[in-house]
């Protein structure tokens, strides 16, 4: 069998994706490796939402092939689908699978379909650690995305499906992930569909974690927040934010206010105060003057995120924000990136620090290292505080109570509780 190298730009949506290339490979047989250069098969999911991402995947790909030329790549994603032709043209690139047939490119890439679920696959897989995993329940949106077209749910049946299969392979935590998660169900007439099929997922199955990837901050319904009367559903919410001013929010066709947002925070907060907020923000879309960066980030500042993903604007050929006039100079997007970045981190700081001394259960996710009193364990708690303790077993897979210390740097130290086996 042959060994596979899967590597991925952008958002979780492409890790997901990636993810279940990489079961229905181990399901035939084939091996995983993280080192480039042992494997013989490449397989890059790429994104192409800004020409910084385009450039990425570019780059990403010729460090691959460098890497080991004698490895074939296949390219898929959405700099495959939007530049097919300019993909093939890379060193290495045997096969480029556009999105639409993304669901097919383990037979593409190995002349087998796909097999059925593997619900007892540990014999096999033995060894291998499993806490996350990212699971695709729609894709498409209908804002015009020439990536991925209109958007579609999966059969929900099919999603607790491959839940109940995650599970028995020894996940811990699915986090639902979609181009537009909030619009799941829309185009089956289901306008409440992300809830319905959250509830169904707790319901029908006994996942211990739930997680979502981000939202639209105009798809919640109010509904939605009573989701968190179940403890497995993680108190954490990615809303994008994208401008804390209003006049840009306009331009750029948000469907969302400052008041709107407040608001919406206010509910979240309520029902769960102990809620992780985290936000997307563009410093320097077209058109955005210094007054409306002060704006934006005094709003950002009231939001009091958890955490904070900036980005320059980029322009895109073919949008309508690259045909606006007013483009920033890139001193000056540079110089509003580093202050909301310096403000995001202030408040990511601020929220640790909000829970140190508490007891919050925490998946354990992976070992980073060793040393003479034990081994150096990192996870995160439901509301994704990432948290680091020394133990003297290595905790991977395992959902434990922990008592939250002081914070060392972006994580918070830890020690889980004596009696929580």
């Amino acid at each position: 069998m042959t060994r596979a190298h899967l590597r991925m730009t952008g958002c979780r949506l492409n890790q997901a994706e990636l993810d279940a290339v990489g079961r229905q490979l181990q399901a035939q047989g084939h091996t995983l490796t993280d080192d480039p250069t042992t494997a013989q098969w490449h397989v890059v999911n790429t994104c192409a939402v800004t020409q910084q991402a385009t450039a990425s995947s570019r780059k990403l790909i010729r460090e691959l092939h460098r890497a080991n030329p004698d490895a074939h790549i296949t390219v898929t994603g959405c700099y495959a689908h939007l530049a097919p032709d300019e993909v093939r043209g890379l060193a290495g690139v045997v096969r480029v699978v556009d999105n639409t047939g993304k669901d097919t490119l383990v037979q593409h890439l190995t002349g087998q379909p796909p097999q059925p679920f593997d619900h007892e696959p540990l014999a096999r897989e033995a060894g291998v650690t499993r806490t996350r995993a990212f699971v695709k329940v729609q894709d498409g949106c209908d804002n015009a995305c020439t990536a991925r077209g209109a958007g579609r749910t999966r059969p929900f049946a099919e999603v607790v499906d491959e839940v109940r299969g995650l599970l028995a392979m020894g996940y811990s935590e699915v986090v639902l992930t979609g181009v537009h998660l909030g619009s799941t169900g829309h185009d089956l007439g289901l306008p409440n569909g992300l809830y319905e099929l959250v509830r169904l997922i707790l319901r029908e199955t006994d996942l211990p974690r739930l997680r979502l990837s981000s939202v639209e901050p105009w798809d919640l319904h109010p509904d939605f927040f009573t989701l968190w009367a179940d403890a497995r559903v993680c108190r954490h919410l990615h809303l994008p934010l994208q401008s804390g001013s209003d006049r840009t929010l306009k331009r750029m066709l948000r469907r969302t206010t400052q008041a709107q947002f407040s608001a919406l925070l206010q509910a979240a907060r309520a029902v769960a105060p102990d809620l992780c907020v985290t936000s997307d923000v563009i410093a320097g879309f077209p058109g955005e003057t210094d007054a409306d960066f002060d704006e934006s980030l005094a709003f950002v500042e009231r939001c009091d995120f958890a955490g904070l993903h900036v980005f320059p604007y980029s322009p895109r050929a073919g949008t309508a924000a690259a045909r606006m006039r007013g483009h920033v100079r890139e001193e000056a997007k540079k110089a509003r990136v580093a202050r909301l970045i310096a403000h995001g981190a202030a408040q990511h700081q601020r929220f640790m620090q909000r829970f140190v001394g508490q007891i919050r259960p925490v998946l354990w996710e992976n070992v980073a290292g060793a040393t003479p009193d034990g081994f150096v364990n990192v996870g995160y708690t439901d509301n994704y505080l990432r948290v680091g303790c020394v133990h003297p077993r290595p905790l991977t897979g395992l959902l434990t109570p922990a008592r939250l210390g002081e914070a060392d740097g972006a994580h918070l130290r830890a020690q889980p509780l004596d009696d929580w086996n």
